[in-house]
């Protein structure tokens, strides 16, 4: 443990881990860490080596002040990422040039490009068992060929043109305009010796000899060719459909597996997932779902299945359900896996075997992991919970051997950060901290789980994070916060909403999962769904209730705050109760008839919002009822709440709520704009910004303080 968190400058400044990658030998674990550049302005990634037994001391691989990230290791051990710093080989370095393809060898040489295109490079995928790399990059529509597509880059950068002509939907996506260009798939082929293989067990079986082989692979030195490996584009044809989808290159790099979006008409879409042959570009569907969108593939080690992602497209009175399906590679009918589990799979991981999966899925304020067996006989596939910890796990990676998983572990105890997880014995187990890059700061309060019984029998339940000095003699002031989603749960670390920072200024902060919430079964997203003012507000009412009647907690000292789904919750919550002193509306929902047309994603929320749901339940209905100071919180870059929102809530507030401002235009409302922060905020010195204006109007309005307390930043003039 080290630095306590409450100071913000400290804070932004405490490095973040995140993603994990497995060398195919199961020796080498790489992550990578964010912190701080020396001006205190943006973060920095670099990549980090991180011993799977947990005893050498974390290694640092990377440095620039670029960054770099999407790490994969290649067969022969070689480590694969992306940068946009400047490559020393080059005739003329260029300082803004876009992502490269760079190879950090297994032997301990430098770092060095291996690819570069002007339209940049995205994070790399590399086969289990061929010398085959796939990556995505961008191309502009109108270019003919790579050459062309340059040509066409420098004369939009040198004419400072910046249009793009749409023909479809949609336009933009949560902070970016999408086009004039859009992904493609790229393959290359490395020249390399294939590492060793130690002889096959003659008395083992099919599925354990294959299992043991990866086990035995000896890392054996890559010996790539000087020259670049040629990218090859698989998708000329792409258009748009490759925009946010995710592809995997079969273990003997024959095939790639992609998600793959098709238009609909009145501007709708839904996701299939296509197989694409490597040497004649070959494309056909593989799992096309008239009824759900299909994504995130992912192809057994054994080259012969693939596990997608299946989420229903859902409707005004039914809420999405998500599973996983298997398919053959080579094409055939797809089938559920674990039909009849009511919670929602995601990452899904191989085991070496192919025999089943590791996967993780929200369950009870915690995400686990979980294996599936899968059944061979026509029998049920069986789950089973591999963690036990109360943490929320990421990035699942399972060791050759299949005796070991590695992963993130983060809760509301701790961030992200690597660990071990053994497969061997009874299940579940706790996961064992592996020796991490970044040391776990130390809280300034305590954790609690707490739960209450909805009108129409619902257990809800919720964290609650107390100072240490809370009590019946010193109760604390209660911060109600809301998640986002709507569709998520309060399960893990999050660097933008924490609770501690609030919890070291004498706040109880708590964090519930009320209606909509994931991990408490369909039946408990379905009861919100449709009805956002209805099941997910009484839930919150009730659970807070439930904390208030505690002796360590004031009553009389009360305040809400949300995000997102939560913002547009903290705005229902106004206009429908004046129990709190204060609420803070982040990104926020306001008027949902012109929400829904304008997101970036209009036709998801067209599916839920008919026109009676949007009257129903939204809170600028309201606004006349509202008489609780507000702190509206709004980025312009936003697509996915626009800024009209937040526009439009600021305006009402003061010329039709209950506490409207008075004549000389004085308002107890806050409005905070960032004009070039999106949906988050993401800037560190932004963030500071947020969290000292969130603070001085709690303690303005909730404690009723003044001086340093209630002091808003000055850095806003």
């Amino acid at each position: 443990m080290g630095f306590v968190i409450g100071d913000l400058e400290q804070y932004v400044a405490l490095p973040r881990l995140s993603g994990l990658v497995l060398s195919p030998d199961g020796t080498r674990l790489v992550t990578a860490v964010s912190t701080l550049d020396p001006k205190g302005t943006r973060y920095r990634t670099a990549l980090w080596e991180v011993d799977p037994v947990g005893e050498r001391p974390p290694r640092r691989l990377t440095r620039s002040a670029k960054s770099e990230g999407g790490a994969a290791f290649t067969r022969s051990g070689d480590l694969l990422f992306t940068s946009a710093r400047p490559d020393p080989d080059a005739a003329e370095p260029d300082d803004d040039a876009p992502g490269a393809l760079w190879l950090l060898p297994a032997d301990g040489a430098e770092a060095r490009v291996v690819a570069s295109r002007r339209g940049g490079i995205g994070a790399p995928g590399a086969a289990l068992d061929a010398d085959v790399v796939l990556v995505s990059g961008d191309v502009l529509a109108t270019a003919r060929d790579e050459e062309h597509d340059e040509k066409l880059r420098k004369a939009r950068k040198d004419k400072k043109v910046g249009a793009i002509l749409h023909t479809g939907y949609p336009v933009r996506y949560w902070d970016h305009d999408l086009g004039p260009d859009a992904p493609h798939l790229f393959v290359g082929t490395f020249t390399s010796e294939p590492p060793a293989r130690k002889a096959a067990d003659p008395t083992a079986t099919t599925g354990q000899q294959a299992s043991d082989e990866k086990a035995a692979v000896e890392p054996a030195p890559a010996t790539p060719l000087d020259e670049r490996v040629a990218l090859r584009d698989l998708t000329p044809d792409a258009g748009r459909s490759l925009v946010e989808q995710s592809a995997v290159v079969s273990p003997d790099g024959t095939t790639i597996v992609a998600g793959w979006t098709v238009p609909a008409a009145g501007g709708d879409q839904r996701g299939i997932v296509v197989a694409i042959d490597v040497a004649s570009g070959e494309r056909h569907p593989l799992v096309d779902d008239p009824d759900a969108d299909v994504y995130d593939p992912r192809i057994s080690p054994d080259g012969r299945w693939v596990v997608v992602s299946r989420e229903t497209i859902s409707t005004p009175f039914d809420a999405p359900r998500v599973s996983l399906l298997l398919v053959p590679v080579a094409g055939g009918e797809a089938r559920a896996i674990a039909a009849g589990w009511d919670r929602w799979p995601g990452g899904p991981v191989w085991l070496p075997d192919s025999s089943g999966l590791l996967v993780t899925a929200d369950d009870d304020g915690r995400a686990p992991v979980w294996r599936i067996d899968l059944a061979t006989d026509g029998g049920e596939d069986r789950v089973t919970r591999v963690t036990s910890d109360d943490a929320a796990f990421t990035d699942v990676r399972v060791a050759p051997d299949g005796t070991t998983a590695y992963a993130l572990r983060a809760s509301y105890l701790a961030p992200a950060h690597p660990v071990r997880i053994d497969l061997t014995g009874a299940l579940p187990v706790e996961a064992v901290a592996l020796r991490s890059p970044v040391p776990l700061p130390e809280l300034p309060g305590r954790l609690e789980e707490v739960d209450t019984i909805a009108a129409d029998g619902r257990r809800v339940r919720a964290w609650l994070a107390l100072p240490h000095g809370a009590s019946a003699a010193e109760p604390a002031p209660l911060l109600l916060w809301i998640h986002g989603g709507p569709l998520g749960s309060w399960n893990a670390w999050s660097w933008r909403w924490n609770p501690w920072l609030l919890v070291a200024r004498g706040y109880a902060v708590l964090l519930p999962d009320p209606a909509l919430s994931t991990g408490y079964g369909q039946d408990f997203v379905q009861a919100g769904w449709g009805a956002w003012g209805a099941a997910p507000y009484t839930d919150l009412m009730r659970i807070t209730d439930e904390v208030e009647a505690r002796a360590d907690i004031d009553e009389t000292r009360t305040a809400a705050m949300g995000g997102s789904f939560g913002g547009y919750m903290a705005n229902w919550v106004a206009g429908h109760t004046d129990r709190f002193r204060a609420i803070v509306t982040h990104a926020s929902l306001w008027a949902l008839d012109q929400f829904g047309p304008t997101t970036d994603a209009a036709f998801y929320w067209q599916r839920e919002m008919t026109s009676e749901m949007a009257h129903d339940n939204s809170p600028h209905r309201h606004v006349e009822q509202i008489v609780t100071p507000m702190l509206v919180v709004h980025g312009d870059r936003d697509y996915r709440v626009p800024i009209g929102e937040g526009l439009r809530l600021w305006y009402e507030l003061l010329s039709r709520s209950g506490l409207p401002a008075d004549e000389t235009g004085r308002t107890p409302h806050r409005f905070l704009y960032f004009p070039d922060e999106n949906h988050w905020v993401l800037a560190p010195q932004h963030a500071i910004v947020w969290y000292q204006t969130v603070v001085a109007f709690l303690a303005e309005h909730v404690l009723e303080a003044t001086g340093d307390d209630a002091t808003y930043p000055e850095l806003l003039g």
